[in-house]
């Protein structure tokens, strides 16, 4: 219970510093010595697993674990990216961005931790009003848009679930006995739920965190999010928010599959699964605009995580294993798109060629970014989706499974016409001059990222390995 509000707190603190803090110049700095405190507090948690169950409303499950681990990773390596960030953007205030980037990691800590469903869902609902405005930081109408859409779609989307957990709710209240929904007394007691209730809950929450998620067709905020929000921001929202989403979506499915509902539900997903990929298939065929791109590639990675996690069995594994993947390549792809676009000061196909002579570090990252996050060996990507692919060919599925690798191979070609058009060549002459360049603290973060990458598709630790197992048979039914 320490750890969970230090890990909680710790964040808030350092957001109502920040917010006092009066100097625009240094307040940056404050981002990495948060990032490192909380990062050493989600250490001890991660070694000191497994917490007493004393008090569990604030709980750390085998999932959520893994989670913890990756959010804060990815925001202590980004918080460096950070602090360059703003000192290049001094002409805006940066009060409340600093201020709600730790607030932001605070309430995703809060979703982690919480094990009681409306706990969690109090959590969802918080990581996106503190999100929010980090949206509008750039301070035009198009930002202002994006902002509004997210909040609006997220709050229907918010909505939507808090109905799906009344009627899980209610179906626990069928199976008699003391009511509770926190997720160990559910999962006991899922057996004897009213399995029409059960079923109607399940579809009102998959639409509920398949928005926060991304998930097509409740996908429509995030091509105007992403595509505005400034690079540490998109990597924050595609790598850690959707993973918390994802979290809280398997502890629903852990419900179901408690309840002997595990094919309904699976069947559900791997829909979704599908047809987001395709979605994102789609709108990734000569796609001009960069981030935009970036938003369409992860509603295809939200696709194979729902995909991966409705086909059970040893697809939770791959399942679980692509959330860390995508988490890490996505902090590479946003933080060098960003770098691109400042180059550039613009994010359109038309204005930006030659990427690799005018910003050489940040294009070679981004076309790394590019094969790894396209799940070309040797970057972590490759190793989680061929996880699940071997998942569905085990369970003799040989239709999803071609639809899986048909659907991967047009966001490939997709993605690689856009991505290679920028890199390549030589700079066009509507590109606008621009005094930015590569520099230690917009460009290292995102080498980390890529080698931490690399290495999870080449010689991936026995325990990042061992807490990937232990989550996929925590939510699979094998405790």
């Amino acid at each position: 219970m320490t750890l969970a509000l230090l890990g909680i707190l710790v964040p808030v603190a350092g957001a109502l510093v920040a917010f006092a803090w009066r100097s625009e110049r240094s307040r940056p700095l404050w981002l990495p010595v948060v990032a490192a405190v909380h990062l050493a507090v989600t250490i001890c948690a991660v070694v000191a697993y497994p917490q007493p169950s004393a008090g569990r409303w604030l709980m750390l499950d085998p999932p959520g674990r893994l989670v913890l681990l990756l959010v804060s990773t990815l925001f202590a390596v980004v918080s460096v990216y950070g602090v360059g960030y703003l000192r290049e953007r001094s002409e805006r205030p940066n009060r409340i961005f600093c201020a709600c980037l730790m607030l932001f990691l605070g309430m995703m800590t809060f979703i982690v931790w919480a094990h009681h469903l409306g706990l969690m869902w109090v959590a969802l609902e918080a990581t996106t009003l503190s999100s929010g405005p980090l949206l509008y930081f750039n301070r035009n109408a198009r930002s202002l848009e994006a902002t509004w859409k997210y909040l609006m779609v997220g709050s229907v989307g918010i909505a939507l679930a808090l109905l799906g957990s009344f009627f899980l709710g209610y179906a626990a209240v069928q199976a008699g006995g003391e009511p509770s929904l926190l997720f160990d007394d559910l999962v006991r007691n899922a057996p004897g739920f009213s399995k029409p209730w059960l079923q109607a809950a399940f579809v009102l929450l998959v639409v509920g965190y398949g928005t926060k998620m991304g998930l097509a067709p409740m996908h429509t905020w995030k091509p105007d999010a992403y595509g505005e929000a400034p690079g540490i921001v998109g990597a924050l929202l595609a790598g850690a928010m959707t993973s918390c989403a994802f979290l809280a979506l398997a502890r629903v499915f852990h419900v179901l599959t408690a309840a002997g509902e595990g094919a309904f539900a699976g069947r559900i997903l791997v829909v979704l699964g599908l047809f987001s990929m395709a979605v994102a298939g789609v709108f990734t065929v000569r796609q001009r605009d960069l981030k935009r791109m970036l938003a369409y590639s992860s509603v295809e990675h939200m696709g194979i995580l729902a995909f991966g996690l409705g086909l059970g069995g040893s697809g939770i594994f791959g399942a679980f294993l692509h959330m860390l993947n995508n988490g890490i390549i996505k902090g590479v792809m946003f933080l060098s798109a960003g770098n691109i676009h400042r180059a550039y000061d613009s994010k359109y196909v038309e204005d930006v060629s030659g990427a690799l002579r005018r910003v050489p570090w940040s294009g070679a990252l981004f076309l790394a970014g590019f094969f790894a996050v396209t799940g070309s060996p040797p970057f972590g990507p490759f190793v989680s989706e061929l996880s699940i692919l071997n998942a569905a060919m085990e369970q003799h599925r040989w239709g999803v499974a071609a639809a899986m690798l048909g659907l991967l191979l047009i966001v490939f070609m997709g993605m690689g016409v856009t991505v290679l058009g920028v890199v390549q060549g030589e700079a066009g002459p509507s590109s606008s001059p621009s005094r930015f360049r590569d520099g230690v603290l917009n460009t290292l973060p995102a080498l980390v990222l890529l080698a931490m990458s690399f290495g999870m598709g080449v010689a991936m630790p026995d325990a990042i390995q061992s807490m990937v197992r232990e989550a996929a048979d925590y939510v699979g039914g094998r405790r």
